[in-house]
């Protein structure tokens, strides 16, 4: 290491460089910031119209007793699969490159796809704009891996990805719906407790979702949620646009400002004092 040799620039073109590339990482955070506020707004919505039942007008709307306790005169009591298509059926030719996620590209705690794989084949989950992907497998179902399937380009494309996937479509409600029901601790709960198998590599049993009842919103409910909650959703992601753009430019000035590709001495940039 005492050998290696690097060009150093001065130390206020450092801090140049520096002011530069922390622009871009102050914007990142601020619209990572963002995203987690408004994810954290749709789950709090989604938990006082569906759990609590405080939904617009629910003072004039009695409620009666049911399996699940005091619900909403009106709304069903039905299980997961009646509302819910579990790995919906698609057909995807073998042929071509495709969008494909491996479980890394799924995050823990944002419904947004980290990153996008691209492969040719047809093996595994297959999934549309809408549906919600689930982690079946531990510890990455319990590490919080699930996320909302909306970058595919139009509605009718069709990518594909590990089988370690549980695909959840919406068969009666919406599918952002869907989103917030498997991002619920009790969902997951219920999934959890159905896994077996070897130890460290337990998987959900997808009958489990047969045993999961839920309150069914009537229609008027859910398209006055949906007016709500999609919204927010689709401002989620155009802010992970802005930020997988913000990341793909910094990457890029990054060598170029650090090898002096491009030169900042002669730029008029506020830098903090030495």
């Amino acid at each position: 290491m005492k050998n290696f040799q690097i060009e150093l620039p001065e130390l206020l073109e450092q801090k140049k460089i520096a002011a530069i590339l922390s622009t871009y990482d102050d914007l990142i955070e601020n619209n990572t910031r963002r995203i987690k506020i408004l994810e954290e707004m749709a789950q709090a919505i989604y938990r006082e119209w569906f759990v609590n039942f405080r939904f617009p007008g629910h003072a004039g709307v009695r409620m009666v007793e049911s399996e699940l306790g005091l619900v909403p005169e009106g709304w069903e009591i039905v299980k997961v699969p009646d509302a819910v298509i579990i790995n919906p059926r698609i057909s995807l030719s073998k042929e071509g490159i495709k969008s494909f996620l491996s479980m890394g590209c799924l995050s823990e705690n944002t419904m947004n796809v980290q990153t996008i794989e691209y492969r040719e084949g047809n093996s595994g989950s297959k999934f549309q704009n809408g549906d919600t992907l689930f982690a079946r497998i531990t510890p990455c179902l319990e590490n919080g891996k699930t996320v909302f399937i909306q970058f595919l380009p139009t509605d009718s494309d069709i990518a594909f990805g590990s089988t370690e996937f549980i695909v959840l479509r919406s068969r009666t409600l919406t599918p952002e719906f869907v989103y917030l029901l498997s991002r619920t601790d009790s969902f997951r709960d219920n999934a959890i407790k159905s896994m077996s198998g070897v130890t460290g590599r337990q998987r959900v049993q997808e009958e489990c979702f047969k045993k999961y009842l839920i309150a069914h919103p009537d229609m008027s409910t859910l398209n006055a949620f949906d007016k709500i909650i999609k919204p927010i959703f689709n401002s989620v992601f155009t802010l992970s646009l802005k930020n997988a753009n913000l990341r793909r430019t910094r990457d890029l000035l990054l060598p170029k400002l650090i090898s002096g590709e491009i030169d900042v001495s002669g730029l008029d940039i506020e830098v903090p004092a030495a």
